[in-house]
């Protein structure tokens, strides 16, 4: 059986427990909320040092895109300095503050289905279920492995943009007419190829945190095994990831249409109706990736039980 054939039994496994993605929405919204707090705090600040007026985006004409793109170019190059001085010590602790709640939410969830697997399949002779292990001395070491997918998934979020600048510098140069076909055709071809390369290749990272906690494994241990699987369990993680990447485009393109429907009814519903309308819809795909992220780590559970 394909690995994406058991896809559905394990969404019908998150949905009768759903104790499973509740943790899994805590620990990302205990994470992003504050950071969103945090980074609207030194907008606002920055905003105030150099008013938008000042940068020259009230200046902005949407029917003239190449004037547009020369003044917000020329914004970037103002605003960054400004942008960086508060990432030097925002993004150290968004980043350990990620791991430590990632970490624990990563444990609670694989430590309650360790303990539902048991409750639900009794071992003992007397029809009793044995005690689960607790798996939370093996927190210190997720956190760190967390830390390790983040900083991978920053590198990967480096590269694209590091692309991008290369295809504007090579189609978008200085006297010289516009390549603006070349430059959609490389921002579309490094968009995707970047994003495909990160779903076939994260689930080595995705899958270190199961192998150390569940196989009592060191750190380094859990990450060479993770690289060391075997040819048909590392194709059906793989199988897997890129299935959850394609059900997360989904997603997006699910909220774009939600989104754009009542804009023929926008005189009748209003401006405010429309943005609460919109943060029901952010809220709805945020939740909705969430219960795909548990999705995709019961898959993981179950793989290296069956292959492991």
């Amino acid at each position: 059986m394909r690995a994406t054939q058991g896809l559905v039994s394990h969404m019908g496994y998150c949905r009768q427990h759903p104790s499973l993605w509740a943790i899994e929405v805590l620990w990302r919204w205990l994470a992003g909320a504050p950071f969103l707090l945090i980074a609207w705090h030194e907008a606002q600040g920055i905003l105030a040092q150099l008013p938008a007026s000042a940068a020259g985006l009230n200046r902005l004409e949407w029917v003239n895109p190449w004037l547009s793109s020369v003044l917000i170019a020329d914004a970037i190059g103002r605003y960054q300095p400004l942008v960086l001085a508060v990432l030097k010590w925002l993004a150290p602790l968004a980043v350990i503050g990620w791991a430590v709640l990632s970490g624990i939410g990563r444990v609670a969830i694989l430590d309650r289905m360790v303990r539902i697997d048991k409750l639900d399949r009794p071992v003992r002779n007397d029809g009793e279920p044995t005690q689960s292990p607790s798996l939370w001395k093996k927190l210190p070491g997720v956190i760190v492995l967390q830390a390790v997918w983040l900083l991978a998934l920053v590198g990967c979020w480096w590269c694209w943009y590091a692309s991008v600048g290369w295809a504007s510098s090579h189609h978008i140069t200085v006297g010289a007419q516009p390549d603006l076909e070349g430059y959609l055709f490389w921002l579309i071809f490094l968009s995707l190829a970047i994003y495909v390369l990160w779903a076939m290749t994260s689930w080595v990272l995705g899958m270190a945190p199961v192998v150390y906690v569940m196989e009592g494994r060191s750190l380094a241990g859990a990450l060479s095994a993770s690289f060391h699987l075997g040819k048909e369990l590392s194709g059906k993680l793989a199988e897997v990831n890129l299935v959850m990447a394609i059900v997360k485009i989904a997603l997006i393109v699910l909220a774009m249409v939600f989104s754009s429907a009542p804009l023929p009814f926008s005189d009748q519903l209003g401006t405010g109706s429309l943005h609460n309308l919109y943060w029901a819809i952010a809220v709805w795909w945020l939740v909705a990736n969430d219960y795909f992220q548990v999705v995709r780590l019961r898959s993981f559970v179950m793989l290296r039980r069956i292959y492991r």
